[in-house]
Protein backbone atom coordinates (compact mmCIF):
# COMPACT_ATOMS: atom_id res chain seq x y z
CA UNK A 1 0.00 0.00 0.00
CA UNK A 2 1.00 3.61 -1.01
CA UNK A 3 0.00 6.93 0.66
CA UNK A 4 -0.08 9.58 -1.72
CA UNK A 5 -0.47 13.37 -0.16
CA UNK A 6 -2.27 15.08 -2.08
CA UNK A 7 -2.85 19.42 -1.54
CA UNK A 8 -6.84 19.80 -2.46
CA UNK A 9 -6.03 23.47 -2.89
CA UNK A 10 -4.12 23.36 -6.01
CA UNK A 11 -5.10 22.71 -9.88
CA UNK A 12 -2.91 20.00 -9.88
CA UNK A 13 -3.97 18.56 -6.66
CA UNK A 14 -7.93 19.10 -7.83
CA UNK A 15 -6.94 17.24 -10.71
CA UNK A 16 -4.74 14.10 -8.93
CA UNK A 17 -7.57 13.50 -6.70
CA UNK A 18 -10.68 13.42 -9.33
CA UNK A 19 -8.53 11.08 -11.09
CA UNK A 20 -8.61 9.04 -8.26
CA UNK A 21 -12.18 9.20 -7.09
CA UNK A 22 -13.01 7.88 -10.92
CA UNK A 23 -10.48 5.19 -10.57
CA UNK A 24 -11.58 4.22 -7.05
CA UNK A 25 -15.02 3.79 -8.44
CA UNK A 26 -14.17 1.50 -11.47
CA UNK A 27 -11.55 -0.08 -10.15
CA UNK A 28 -11.47 -2.33 -6.41
CA UNK A 29 -7.75 -1.65 -5.94
CA UNK A 30 -7.80 1.84 -5.48
CA UNK A 31 -9.55 3.07 -2.36
CA UNK A 32 -10.14 7.00 -1.09
CA UNK A 33 -9.86 7.50 2.49
CA UNK A 34 -9.66 10.90 3.86
CA UNK A 35 -7.10 11.79 6.70
CA UNK A 36 -7.18 15.10 8.94
CA UNK A 37 -3.78 16.60 9.64
CA UNK A 38 -4.11 17.96 12.88
CA UNK A 39 -2.51 21.29 13.47
CA UNK A 40 -0.08 21.89 16.36
CA UNK A 41 -1.50 23.97 18.71
CA UNK A 42 -0.37 27.71 19.29
CA UNK A 43 1.36 28.55 22.70
CA UNK A 44 0.68 32.05 22.15
CA UNK A 45 -3.18 30.89 22.56
CA UNK A 46 -2.88 28.90 25.47
CA UNK A 47 -0.60 31.27 27.54
CA UNK A 48 -1.91 34.77 26.23
CA UNK A 49 -0.65 37.14 23.45
CA UNK A 50 -0.95 40.17 25.45
CA UNK A 51 -0.70 41.66 28.71
CA UNK A 52 -3.98 41.65 30.85
CA UNK A 53 -3.31 45.10 32.05
CA UNK A 54 -3.51 46.12 28.47
CA UNK A 55 -5.77 43.88 27.36
CA UNK A 56 -8.03 45.58 30.41
CA UNK A 57 -7.22 49.28 29.49
CA UNK A 58 -8.26 48.36 25.77
CA UNK A 59 -11.85 47.54 26.76
CA UNK A 60 -12.20 50.20 29.10
CA UNK A 61 -11.66 52.80 26.48
CA UNK A 62 -13.86 50.74 24.16
CA UNK A 63 -16.58 50.62 26.72
CA UNK A 64 -16.10 54.30 27.42
CA UNK A 65 -14.69 55.83 24.35
CA UNK A 66 -16.16 56.96 20.93
CA UNK A 67 -13.79 54.57 18.25
CA UNK A 68 -13.00 53.92 14.82
CA UNK A 69 -12.60 50.14 13.77
CA UNK A 70 -10.40 49.81 10.82
CA UNK A 71 -11.60 46.52 8.81
CA UNK A 72 -8.26 44.77 7.65
CA UNK A 73 -9.74 43.04 4.97
CA UNK A 74 -9.87 46.42 3.25
CA UNK A 75 -7.75 48.61 5.47
CA UNK A 76 -7.13 51.59 2.26
CA UNK A 77 -10.20 51.72 2.27
CA UNK A 78 -11.38 52.36 5.72
CA UNK A 79 -8.75 55.35 5.75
Amino acid sequence: MTTITINERTKAGKIVLELAKILSVSNKGVAIEPKEVAKPASKAKEEGTYDPKFVAMIKKRIANEKFTPIHTKSIWESI
